[in-house]
């Protein structure tokens, strides 16, 4: 990301930051008892992260933070709605830009996904 746009973007995971909440979560997701769309999208099984997501994020000029769930503010949570989302901060408020079923649609698109973010925070902002 080439920090051209300053507002950040944030995407919440549906899983903890921990090892022992990232233990938690590949166990789970292994016996398809959890699922978070957000983290197949930037990792899928990989711990380093998936090359397409990466790429897709160095072609964007959108400054997207991810962050899991425990390091969320509860205000950030409420706006967000069921998780995995992503949210942005607007006159001082969090607003939802795309919530888990929206996601989900761009399981192998990242490009798409940033696409779609960037279309929606140019919406926001006029």
């Amino acid at each position: 990301m080439d920090g051209n746009n300053p507002v950040a973007i944030f995407g919440i995971y549906n899983a903890g930051s921990s090892v022992l909440g990232e233990l938690r979560y590949v166990l789970s997701k292994a016996v398809g008892h959890d699922s978070c769309e957000l983290c197949d999208l930037t990792h899928g099984w990989n711990p380093f992260g998936r090359r397409d997501w990466k790429g897709a994020c160095d072609s964007s000029s959108l400054r997207i933070e991810l962050i899991h769930r425990n390091e969320a503010t509860q205000s950030q949570l409420r706006a967000a709605g069921p998780l995995p989302a992503f949210i942005i901060e607007q006159s001082g408020q969090w607003k939802s830009l795309m919530h888990k079923e929206e996601i989900s649609k761009y399981k192998k698109q990242p490009k798409d996904l940033l696409d779609e973010l960037s279309l929606r925070l140019r919406s926001f902002q006029t």
